[in-house]
């Protein structure tokens, strides 16, 4: 009898310890779900995430790196995306989360990321979705060859803007902003963009609207020209970048940047023209995105057209290199 009983308390701790041992991986399964080949392991790193929970209040969780990692990258590329274009886009989004946690420890703190991801259960949606089931892998083999890689200037991590499609030619960093950083961000010429989904979108919109949405610079400027209802005649384009984006522009004494303007009616870009139809403001806006370094549309042109992912980012980031780094 007295065998019997401790053969059963031997039981009883082992599946107790089975349990404790088995508990992190299926909470993690159950929260991600299990459909997808995920790399989880149990000694990966895991980082803070910002997000909003169910009630839309922010909370910060905790998630495995790989699975962040590749939930970034799935969130900014398509399913049809190109392999050697899925690999240049990993490159960017690990040097901007490199940078972000370079900057936070740098100021004695733990970085906690706010880039939008997608778990593994949305990606996998967007892979039946889309019914291709190579993407899931494409975003792996992406990240597993490229690994540990990210772009430098100059010793330190490169500043790598993107945006889905230019107006066919990227913007100059410096002619932009009149600043002399980042001289490797300069104009490229992108004539595939001209073909890219959505490039000229038609937007018309009441003068009242107008004034409304931008009435915060507007004040800021003079608040009694504010009040006053504008019309065609008070909006004026005045100036241009050589990649042909707004640069500056007028409405009624108020002067503003062309991403000022974009911002306040969300618009796609600030490539646009304006004139006046039936009494409203229509705007024509070509390209997707501030036109900054790559062009998302165009580097998967390159890709279809057998230039790998070094030749790309070179392209778009010429004067950069690539490096391999670890996140500390």
């Amino acid at each position: 009898m007295k065998k019997e009983e401790i053969q059963r308390k031997i039981k009883f701790w082992a599946y107790f310890l089975i349990i404790l041992i088995l508990f992190p991986y299926v909470m993690t399964v159950f929260i991600h779900g299990a459909d997808m080949k995920t790399k989880w392991n149990q000694n990966q790193n895991f980082v803070k995430v910002k997000q909003a929970d169910i009630k839309g209040e922010e909370e910060i969780i905790e998630v495995p790196w790989n699975e962040y990692f590749t939930g970034v990258l799935s969130a900014e590329v398509p399913v049809s995306a190109e392999k050697e274009f899925i690999k240049a886009q990993a490159v960017v989004v690990r040097t901007k989360l490199y940078q972000i946690n370079e900057d936070a420890r740098q100021n004695g703190r733990e970085a906690v990321f706010e880039e939008q991801y997608l778990t593994t259960k949305e990606i996998e949606k967007k892979q039946m979705n889309a019914q291709d089931d190579s993407y899931y892998e494409r975003l792996i083999q992406a990240e597993e060859e490229t690994k540990k890689q990210v772009l430098y200037y100059q010793g330190t991590y490169a500043y790598v803007p993107f945006h889905r499609s230019s107006n066919g030619m990227t913007r100059s960093y410096q002619e932009v902003t009149g600043q002399e950083a980042y001289p490797y961000l300069t104009a490229k010429e992108c004539p595939e963009d001209e073909e890219a989904e959505d490039e000229l979108q038609v937007r018309t919109i009441s003068y009242r609207e107008v004034q409304k949405k931008c009435q915060p610079f507007l004040k800021a400027v003079e608040e009694k020209d504010a009040d006053k209802l504008y019309k065609f005649s008070d909006f004026k384009i005045e100036a241009y970048d050589s990649a042909g984006y707004v640069l500056q522009m007028k409405i009624g004494n108020t002067i503003c940047s062309g991403e000022q303007f974009r911002e306040a009616l969300s618009l796609p870009s600030s490539s646009f023209s304006i004139k006046d139809v039936k009494g409203e403001l229509q705007i024509k806006t070509s390209g997707n995105g501030h036109g900054l370094g790559m062009s998302q549309w165009t580097a998967n042109q390159m890709a279809k057209e057998g230039k790998s992912y070094r030749e790309i980012l070179q392209y778009f980031y010429e004067g950069t290199e690539v490096v391999e780094q670890t996140m500390e």
